[in-house]
Order: structure tokens, then C-alpha cells, then sequence
């Protein structure tokens, strides 16, 4: 019998059966962090950009929680500062998924298949892997082959992030936030999943703000709007959790939970509306 949209939630907002292991990305040439099941070959693996002035620590959580659902999740550690290029984080982010498709991971030779990968970031990190996206479908063949992308409160970035959806035919996921004073829907992830070329998702997290994703206390907390949530937190791990488990296992598992309205995160937008 097929789950309820409910139970496949809360089944999601829990851990996974994974044991997870933590790695530097800089023992391997670029800074940054990586988390991984403790074994598997072929897995999945998506790479994560970080919001502005925001320090990858703030999402170690939701990186480990996708790992512990079986998925390589992978954060770079570049362009931190007041003034960063959202085009060359997009480059990193693209190097991340290079780097761990092949790189040996962990003692047991964790494996990443290279036809499994995605892209997900929170603020101008979700607009940098709208850019990564663009460029890896802009190269022929395209190189990483991207398989869907998420993004939670994305910002617009320098060029455009709106632009670059218009080129992206992966599946998108986007998760506004209701409160967000840095970023609001309308002209960030809204205009971006309005864009959109392939099938999309726009949904809106009630109570939420531009910071509710992030984890911990951080002195940016000062410069923007809002501080970490935990329904939020619970919300987004579980949605890009069924969301990377769809599109890049081949599972339809939790298509039902994709499909529905969720407490606190309505669906907006869907593809259809977008083609439109």
C-alpha cells in the first residue's frame, strides 16, 4: 500500500538508516566539506552552495541528512566574502561534483555515479547552482550531467539567475520563504521557477525567513533578516531529501509527498504552470 504524503514526510524528517562519515574537501584541492554514507558504490551525490557571508557550517545538518539517506552531499568553502563572484561559486560547485565523482571517498571506496548528480543552495548559493546548472547544460555533452536542482530562499545573482533557468530542463524544486525581507519570492525564487525551461516546483514555507534554513549563531545574524528554525530546517531536509531521491535513484517512493500540499509548505507553481 502506497504512503500517505504525511507518513513520507515525517519518515523524512528523521534520519536515514546511513551511517555518515564527514570529509575535507581541501585534502583534495578545494576548500570545503563533504559528507557520505559510510559505504556504497554508485551513489548519488549533490553539490551545495552557501548563502551569502555564510559559513558551510551553517548547514552541516542538512548535509548529513541527505547522507544518511544515501546521498554524497558536498559544500564548497569559496567565495565568502561581502563581495563574492555567484559565477565563479557556480564553477566551484560544478568542480565539487567533479571532484567527488572521481575522488576516493571514505576508507570502504565509496563511489559516486557520475549519471546521478544534482544541485541544491540556500540565498545566492541557490542562485549560483541556477548558474552551475546553466553552464554544465551550456557544454557538449553536457558535463556534469545535472539531474535536478533544489534551491531554499535563492537569491538572484550576477548574471542573472532568472536568465540561466531559461536554459535548464532538469527538474527544479524551489522552497521560498514566506517572511524573507532579504530575498522575497516575487523577484527571487518565484521569477526564477517562473523561468524555468524544465518541470519545476515552487512552494512556500510558512513562518519562515531568509536565515530559518541555517544552523547555529553566526554573526551575519546581524546584516540579515531572521535566525535559524527548526520547522524550516525539519521541512527542507525532508523535501529535498524525497526531491534528490526521485530524480536521481529512480525511485517513485515519494513522488506522493512531491505531488501534495504540505503543512507550512503549499505548492505555488508546478511545471504546468511554468510552460504556460
Amino acid at each position: 500500500m502506497a504512503s500517505k504524503p504525511k507518513q513520507l514526510l515525517a519518515e523524512l524528517t528523521h534520519p536515514g538508516p546511513h551511517e555518515v562519515l564527514r570529509g575535507n574537501l581541501a585534502l583534495v584541492g578545494l576548500p570545503g566539506v563533504v559528507f557520505t554514507p559510510r559505504s556504497g558504490l554508485g551513489l548519488p551525490a549533490i553539490a551545495f552552495g552557501h548563502g551569502w557571508l555564510q559559513p558551510t557550517g551553517r548547514y552541516h545538518q542538512l548535509l548529513r541528512h541527505l547522507a544518511s539517506w544515501g546521498v554524497v552531499a558536498a559544500a564548497p568553502a569559496t567565495q565568502r566574502g561581502p563581495l563574492p563572484s555567484h559565477r565563479l561559486l557556480a564553477s566551484d560547485l560544478l568542480s565539487t561534483l567533479d571532484l567527488v565523482t572521481t575522488v576516493r571517498l571514505g576508507p570502504d571506496g565509496i563511489s559516486v555515479d557520475p549519471d546521478r548528480l544534482g544541485l541544491a543552495g540556500h540565498s545566492t548559493g541557490g542562485g549560483s547552482a541556477v548558474l552551475a546548472g546553466a553552464q554544465a547544460a551550456a557544454t557538449e555533452p553536457p558535463k556534469p550531467r545535472v539531474r535536478a536542482i533544489a534551491t531554499i530562499t535563492a537569491a538572484q545573482t550576477f548574471p542573472p539567475a532568472t536568465e540561466a533557468a531559461k536554459t535548464i530542463t532538469a527538474p527544479g524544486l524551489h522552497l521560498a520563504a514566506g517572511g524573507d525581507l532579504v530575498a522575497p519570492a516575487v523577484g527571487h525564487a518565484e521569477a526564477i521557477a517562473d523561468a524555468w525551461a524544465g518541470p519545476v516546483q515552487l512552494r512556500t514555507l510558512g513562518k519562515s525567513s531568509h536565515l530559518a534554513v541555517t544552523e547555529g549563531r553566526h554573526w551575519s545574524q546581524l546584516l540579515l533578516q531572521g535566525k535559524p528554525r527548526r520547522g524550516t530546517q525539519q521541512l527542507t531536509r525532508a523535501l529535498f531529501t524525497a526531491f534528490f531521491l526521485t530524480h536521481l535513484t529512480g525511485t517513485d517512493k515519494y513522488l506522493p509527498l512531491l505531488d501534495a500540499d504540505v503543512k507550512h509548505a503549499p505548492i505555488e507553481l508546478t511545471d504546468d504552470e511554468a510552460a504556460a
